[in-house]
């Protein structure tokens, strides 16, 4: 096999945003909408809510037609719901949405494409409708090949333990200080942050390293992309995708994320969480695959089920213990990160130990 082929549509969503929120019950069912409406409050123009609708992200309430009047581009799906599919009370808003001109971004399991009315009404209207969770083109397997530009991967202990938020934070303190840099979304919240990227869970397996080193191409040498992890090396369910991302990627640093509060991997009780040191060493042997320069630097610590002392004693537990900073993002920020990537890579200052974290030389 050398080569996937998918629906062709384009790679690059329109902006500004309206949010459609749709009747979620609760605010964990806007999780995506979340996610746009705090990274990129610059590109949303307000909600769109139907009656019955208990989740708020803290935008106007508007109408379709009060968003085009707002100058907004693409209504964006930034809720989910169980099994992940448009429910049929919510296809006459998306026809509507339609007529005014707005194209459509989706990131439910279900494609907007396969819904006829759906689909003929964007073809007829000269509509865009995106389903991020599908591949939108085709990849080439991965070569592994060196390519110019640096690259961070966000790696993690387990699934949702803040990789993208960990990667989001790095890029946004990384352009306050002038960096070049770039996030790289893998999933169907961060490309809806983002505008693009590949949904890479969706990819097939022998194309998904190919998609990454897509996603991440040559770029100038004081470059940065970083990009957003997806599962655990750990995760049974997993860990296939992880293995993929850090050979497609060829890492030049890794930050490791974790959540402290877990007993288990998620959705698997009978998998114990795995130390921190054993689960960086896991990620620094696969990486060197593609990378064998690659080093870890820094632990990203979601302490919000914590007390602030005890989130701070674990967090300068876990900087004494892995040799690298470790911070919380929402709670103290990723300053102390970008500075070991800068101390690293920018003037020569930093050394790589043997076990593969960077230490002062």
């Amino acid at each position: 096999m050398s080569e996937l082929r998918s629906c062709e549509t384009p790679s690059v969503i329109r902006k500004p945003y309206l949010l459609f929120l749709g009747d979620a019950q609760d605010q964990l069912a806007a999780k995506t909408a979340c996610g746009v409406a705090q990274w990129r409050p610059e590109w949303c123009v307000g909600q769109f809510r139907l009656p019955g609708c208990r989740a708020d992200v803290g935008l106007d309430d508007i109408t379709l037609d009060h968003g085009m009047q707002l100058g907004a581009a693409t209504l964006v799906i930034g809720v989910a719901n169980r099994g992940g599919i448009v429910p049929a009370h919510w296809i006459d808003d998306f026809l509507q949405a339609l007529d005014y001109g707005y194209d459509i971004a989706n990131g439910l399991h279900q494609r907007l494409s396969d819904i006829p009315e759906i689909a003929h009404a964007a073809n007829s209207k000269g509509r865009l409708l995106f389903d991020v969770r599908h591949p939108a083109r085709a990849f080439q397997v991965g070569t592994g090949k060196k390519r110019s530009g640096r690259r961070v991967l966000t790696v993690g202990t387990d699934c949702s333990v803040g990789k993208m938020y960990t990667a989001l934070a790095l890029e946004k303190e990384m352009h306050r200080r002038g960096i070049k840099a770039d996030f790289r979304a893998t999933g169907q919240t961060g490309i809806l942050i983002a505008g693009s990227g590949i949904c890479i869970d969706a990819v097939v397996a022998d194309f998904v390293s190919g998609a990454v080193e897509d996603l991440s191409p040559a770029n100038e040498d004081d470059h940065w992309d970083i990009i957003e992890g997806q599962g655990s090396l750990f995760h049974a369910s997993y860990a296939g995708v992880s293995l993929a991302l850090l050979h497609g990627a060829q890492p030049d640093a890794l930050v490791l994320c974790h959540e402290p509060t877990r007993r288990h991997m998620r959705g698997l009780p009978h998998f114990p969480l795995p130390d921190l040191a054993c689960c960086l060493e896991a990620n620094l042997t696969a990486a060197r695959l593609t990378n064998p320069a690659v080093r870890c630097v820094g632990v990203s610590i979601n302490t919000s089920g914590l007390e602030a002392r005890a989130a701070a004693r674990l967090l300068d537990e876990a900087t004494r213990q892995m040799g690298v900073p470790a911070t919380d993002p929402l709670r103290e920020g990723v300053s102390v990160i970008v500075d070991q990537l800068g101390g690293l890579f920018e003037s020569g200052r930093m050394a790589i130990s043997p076990n593969g974290r960077s230490t002062a030389a």
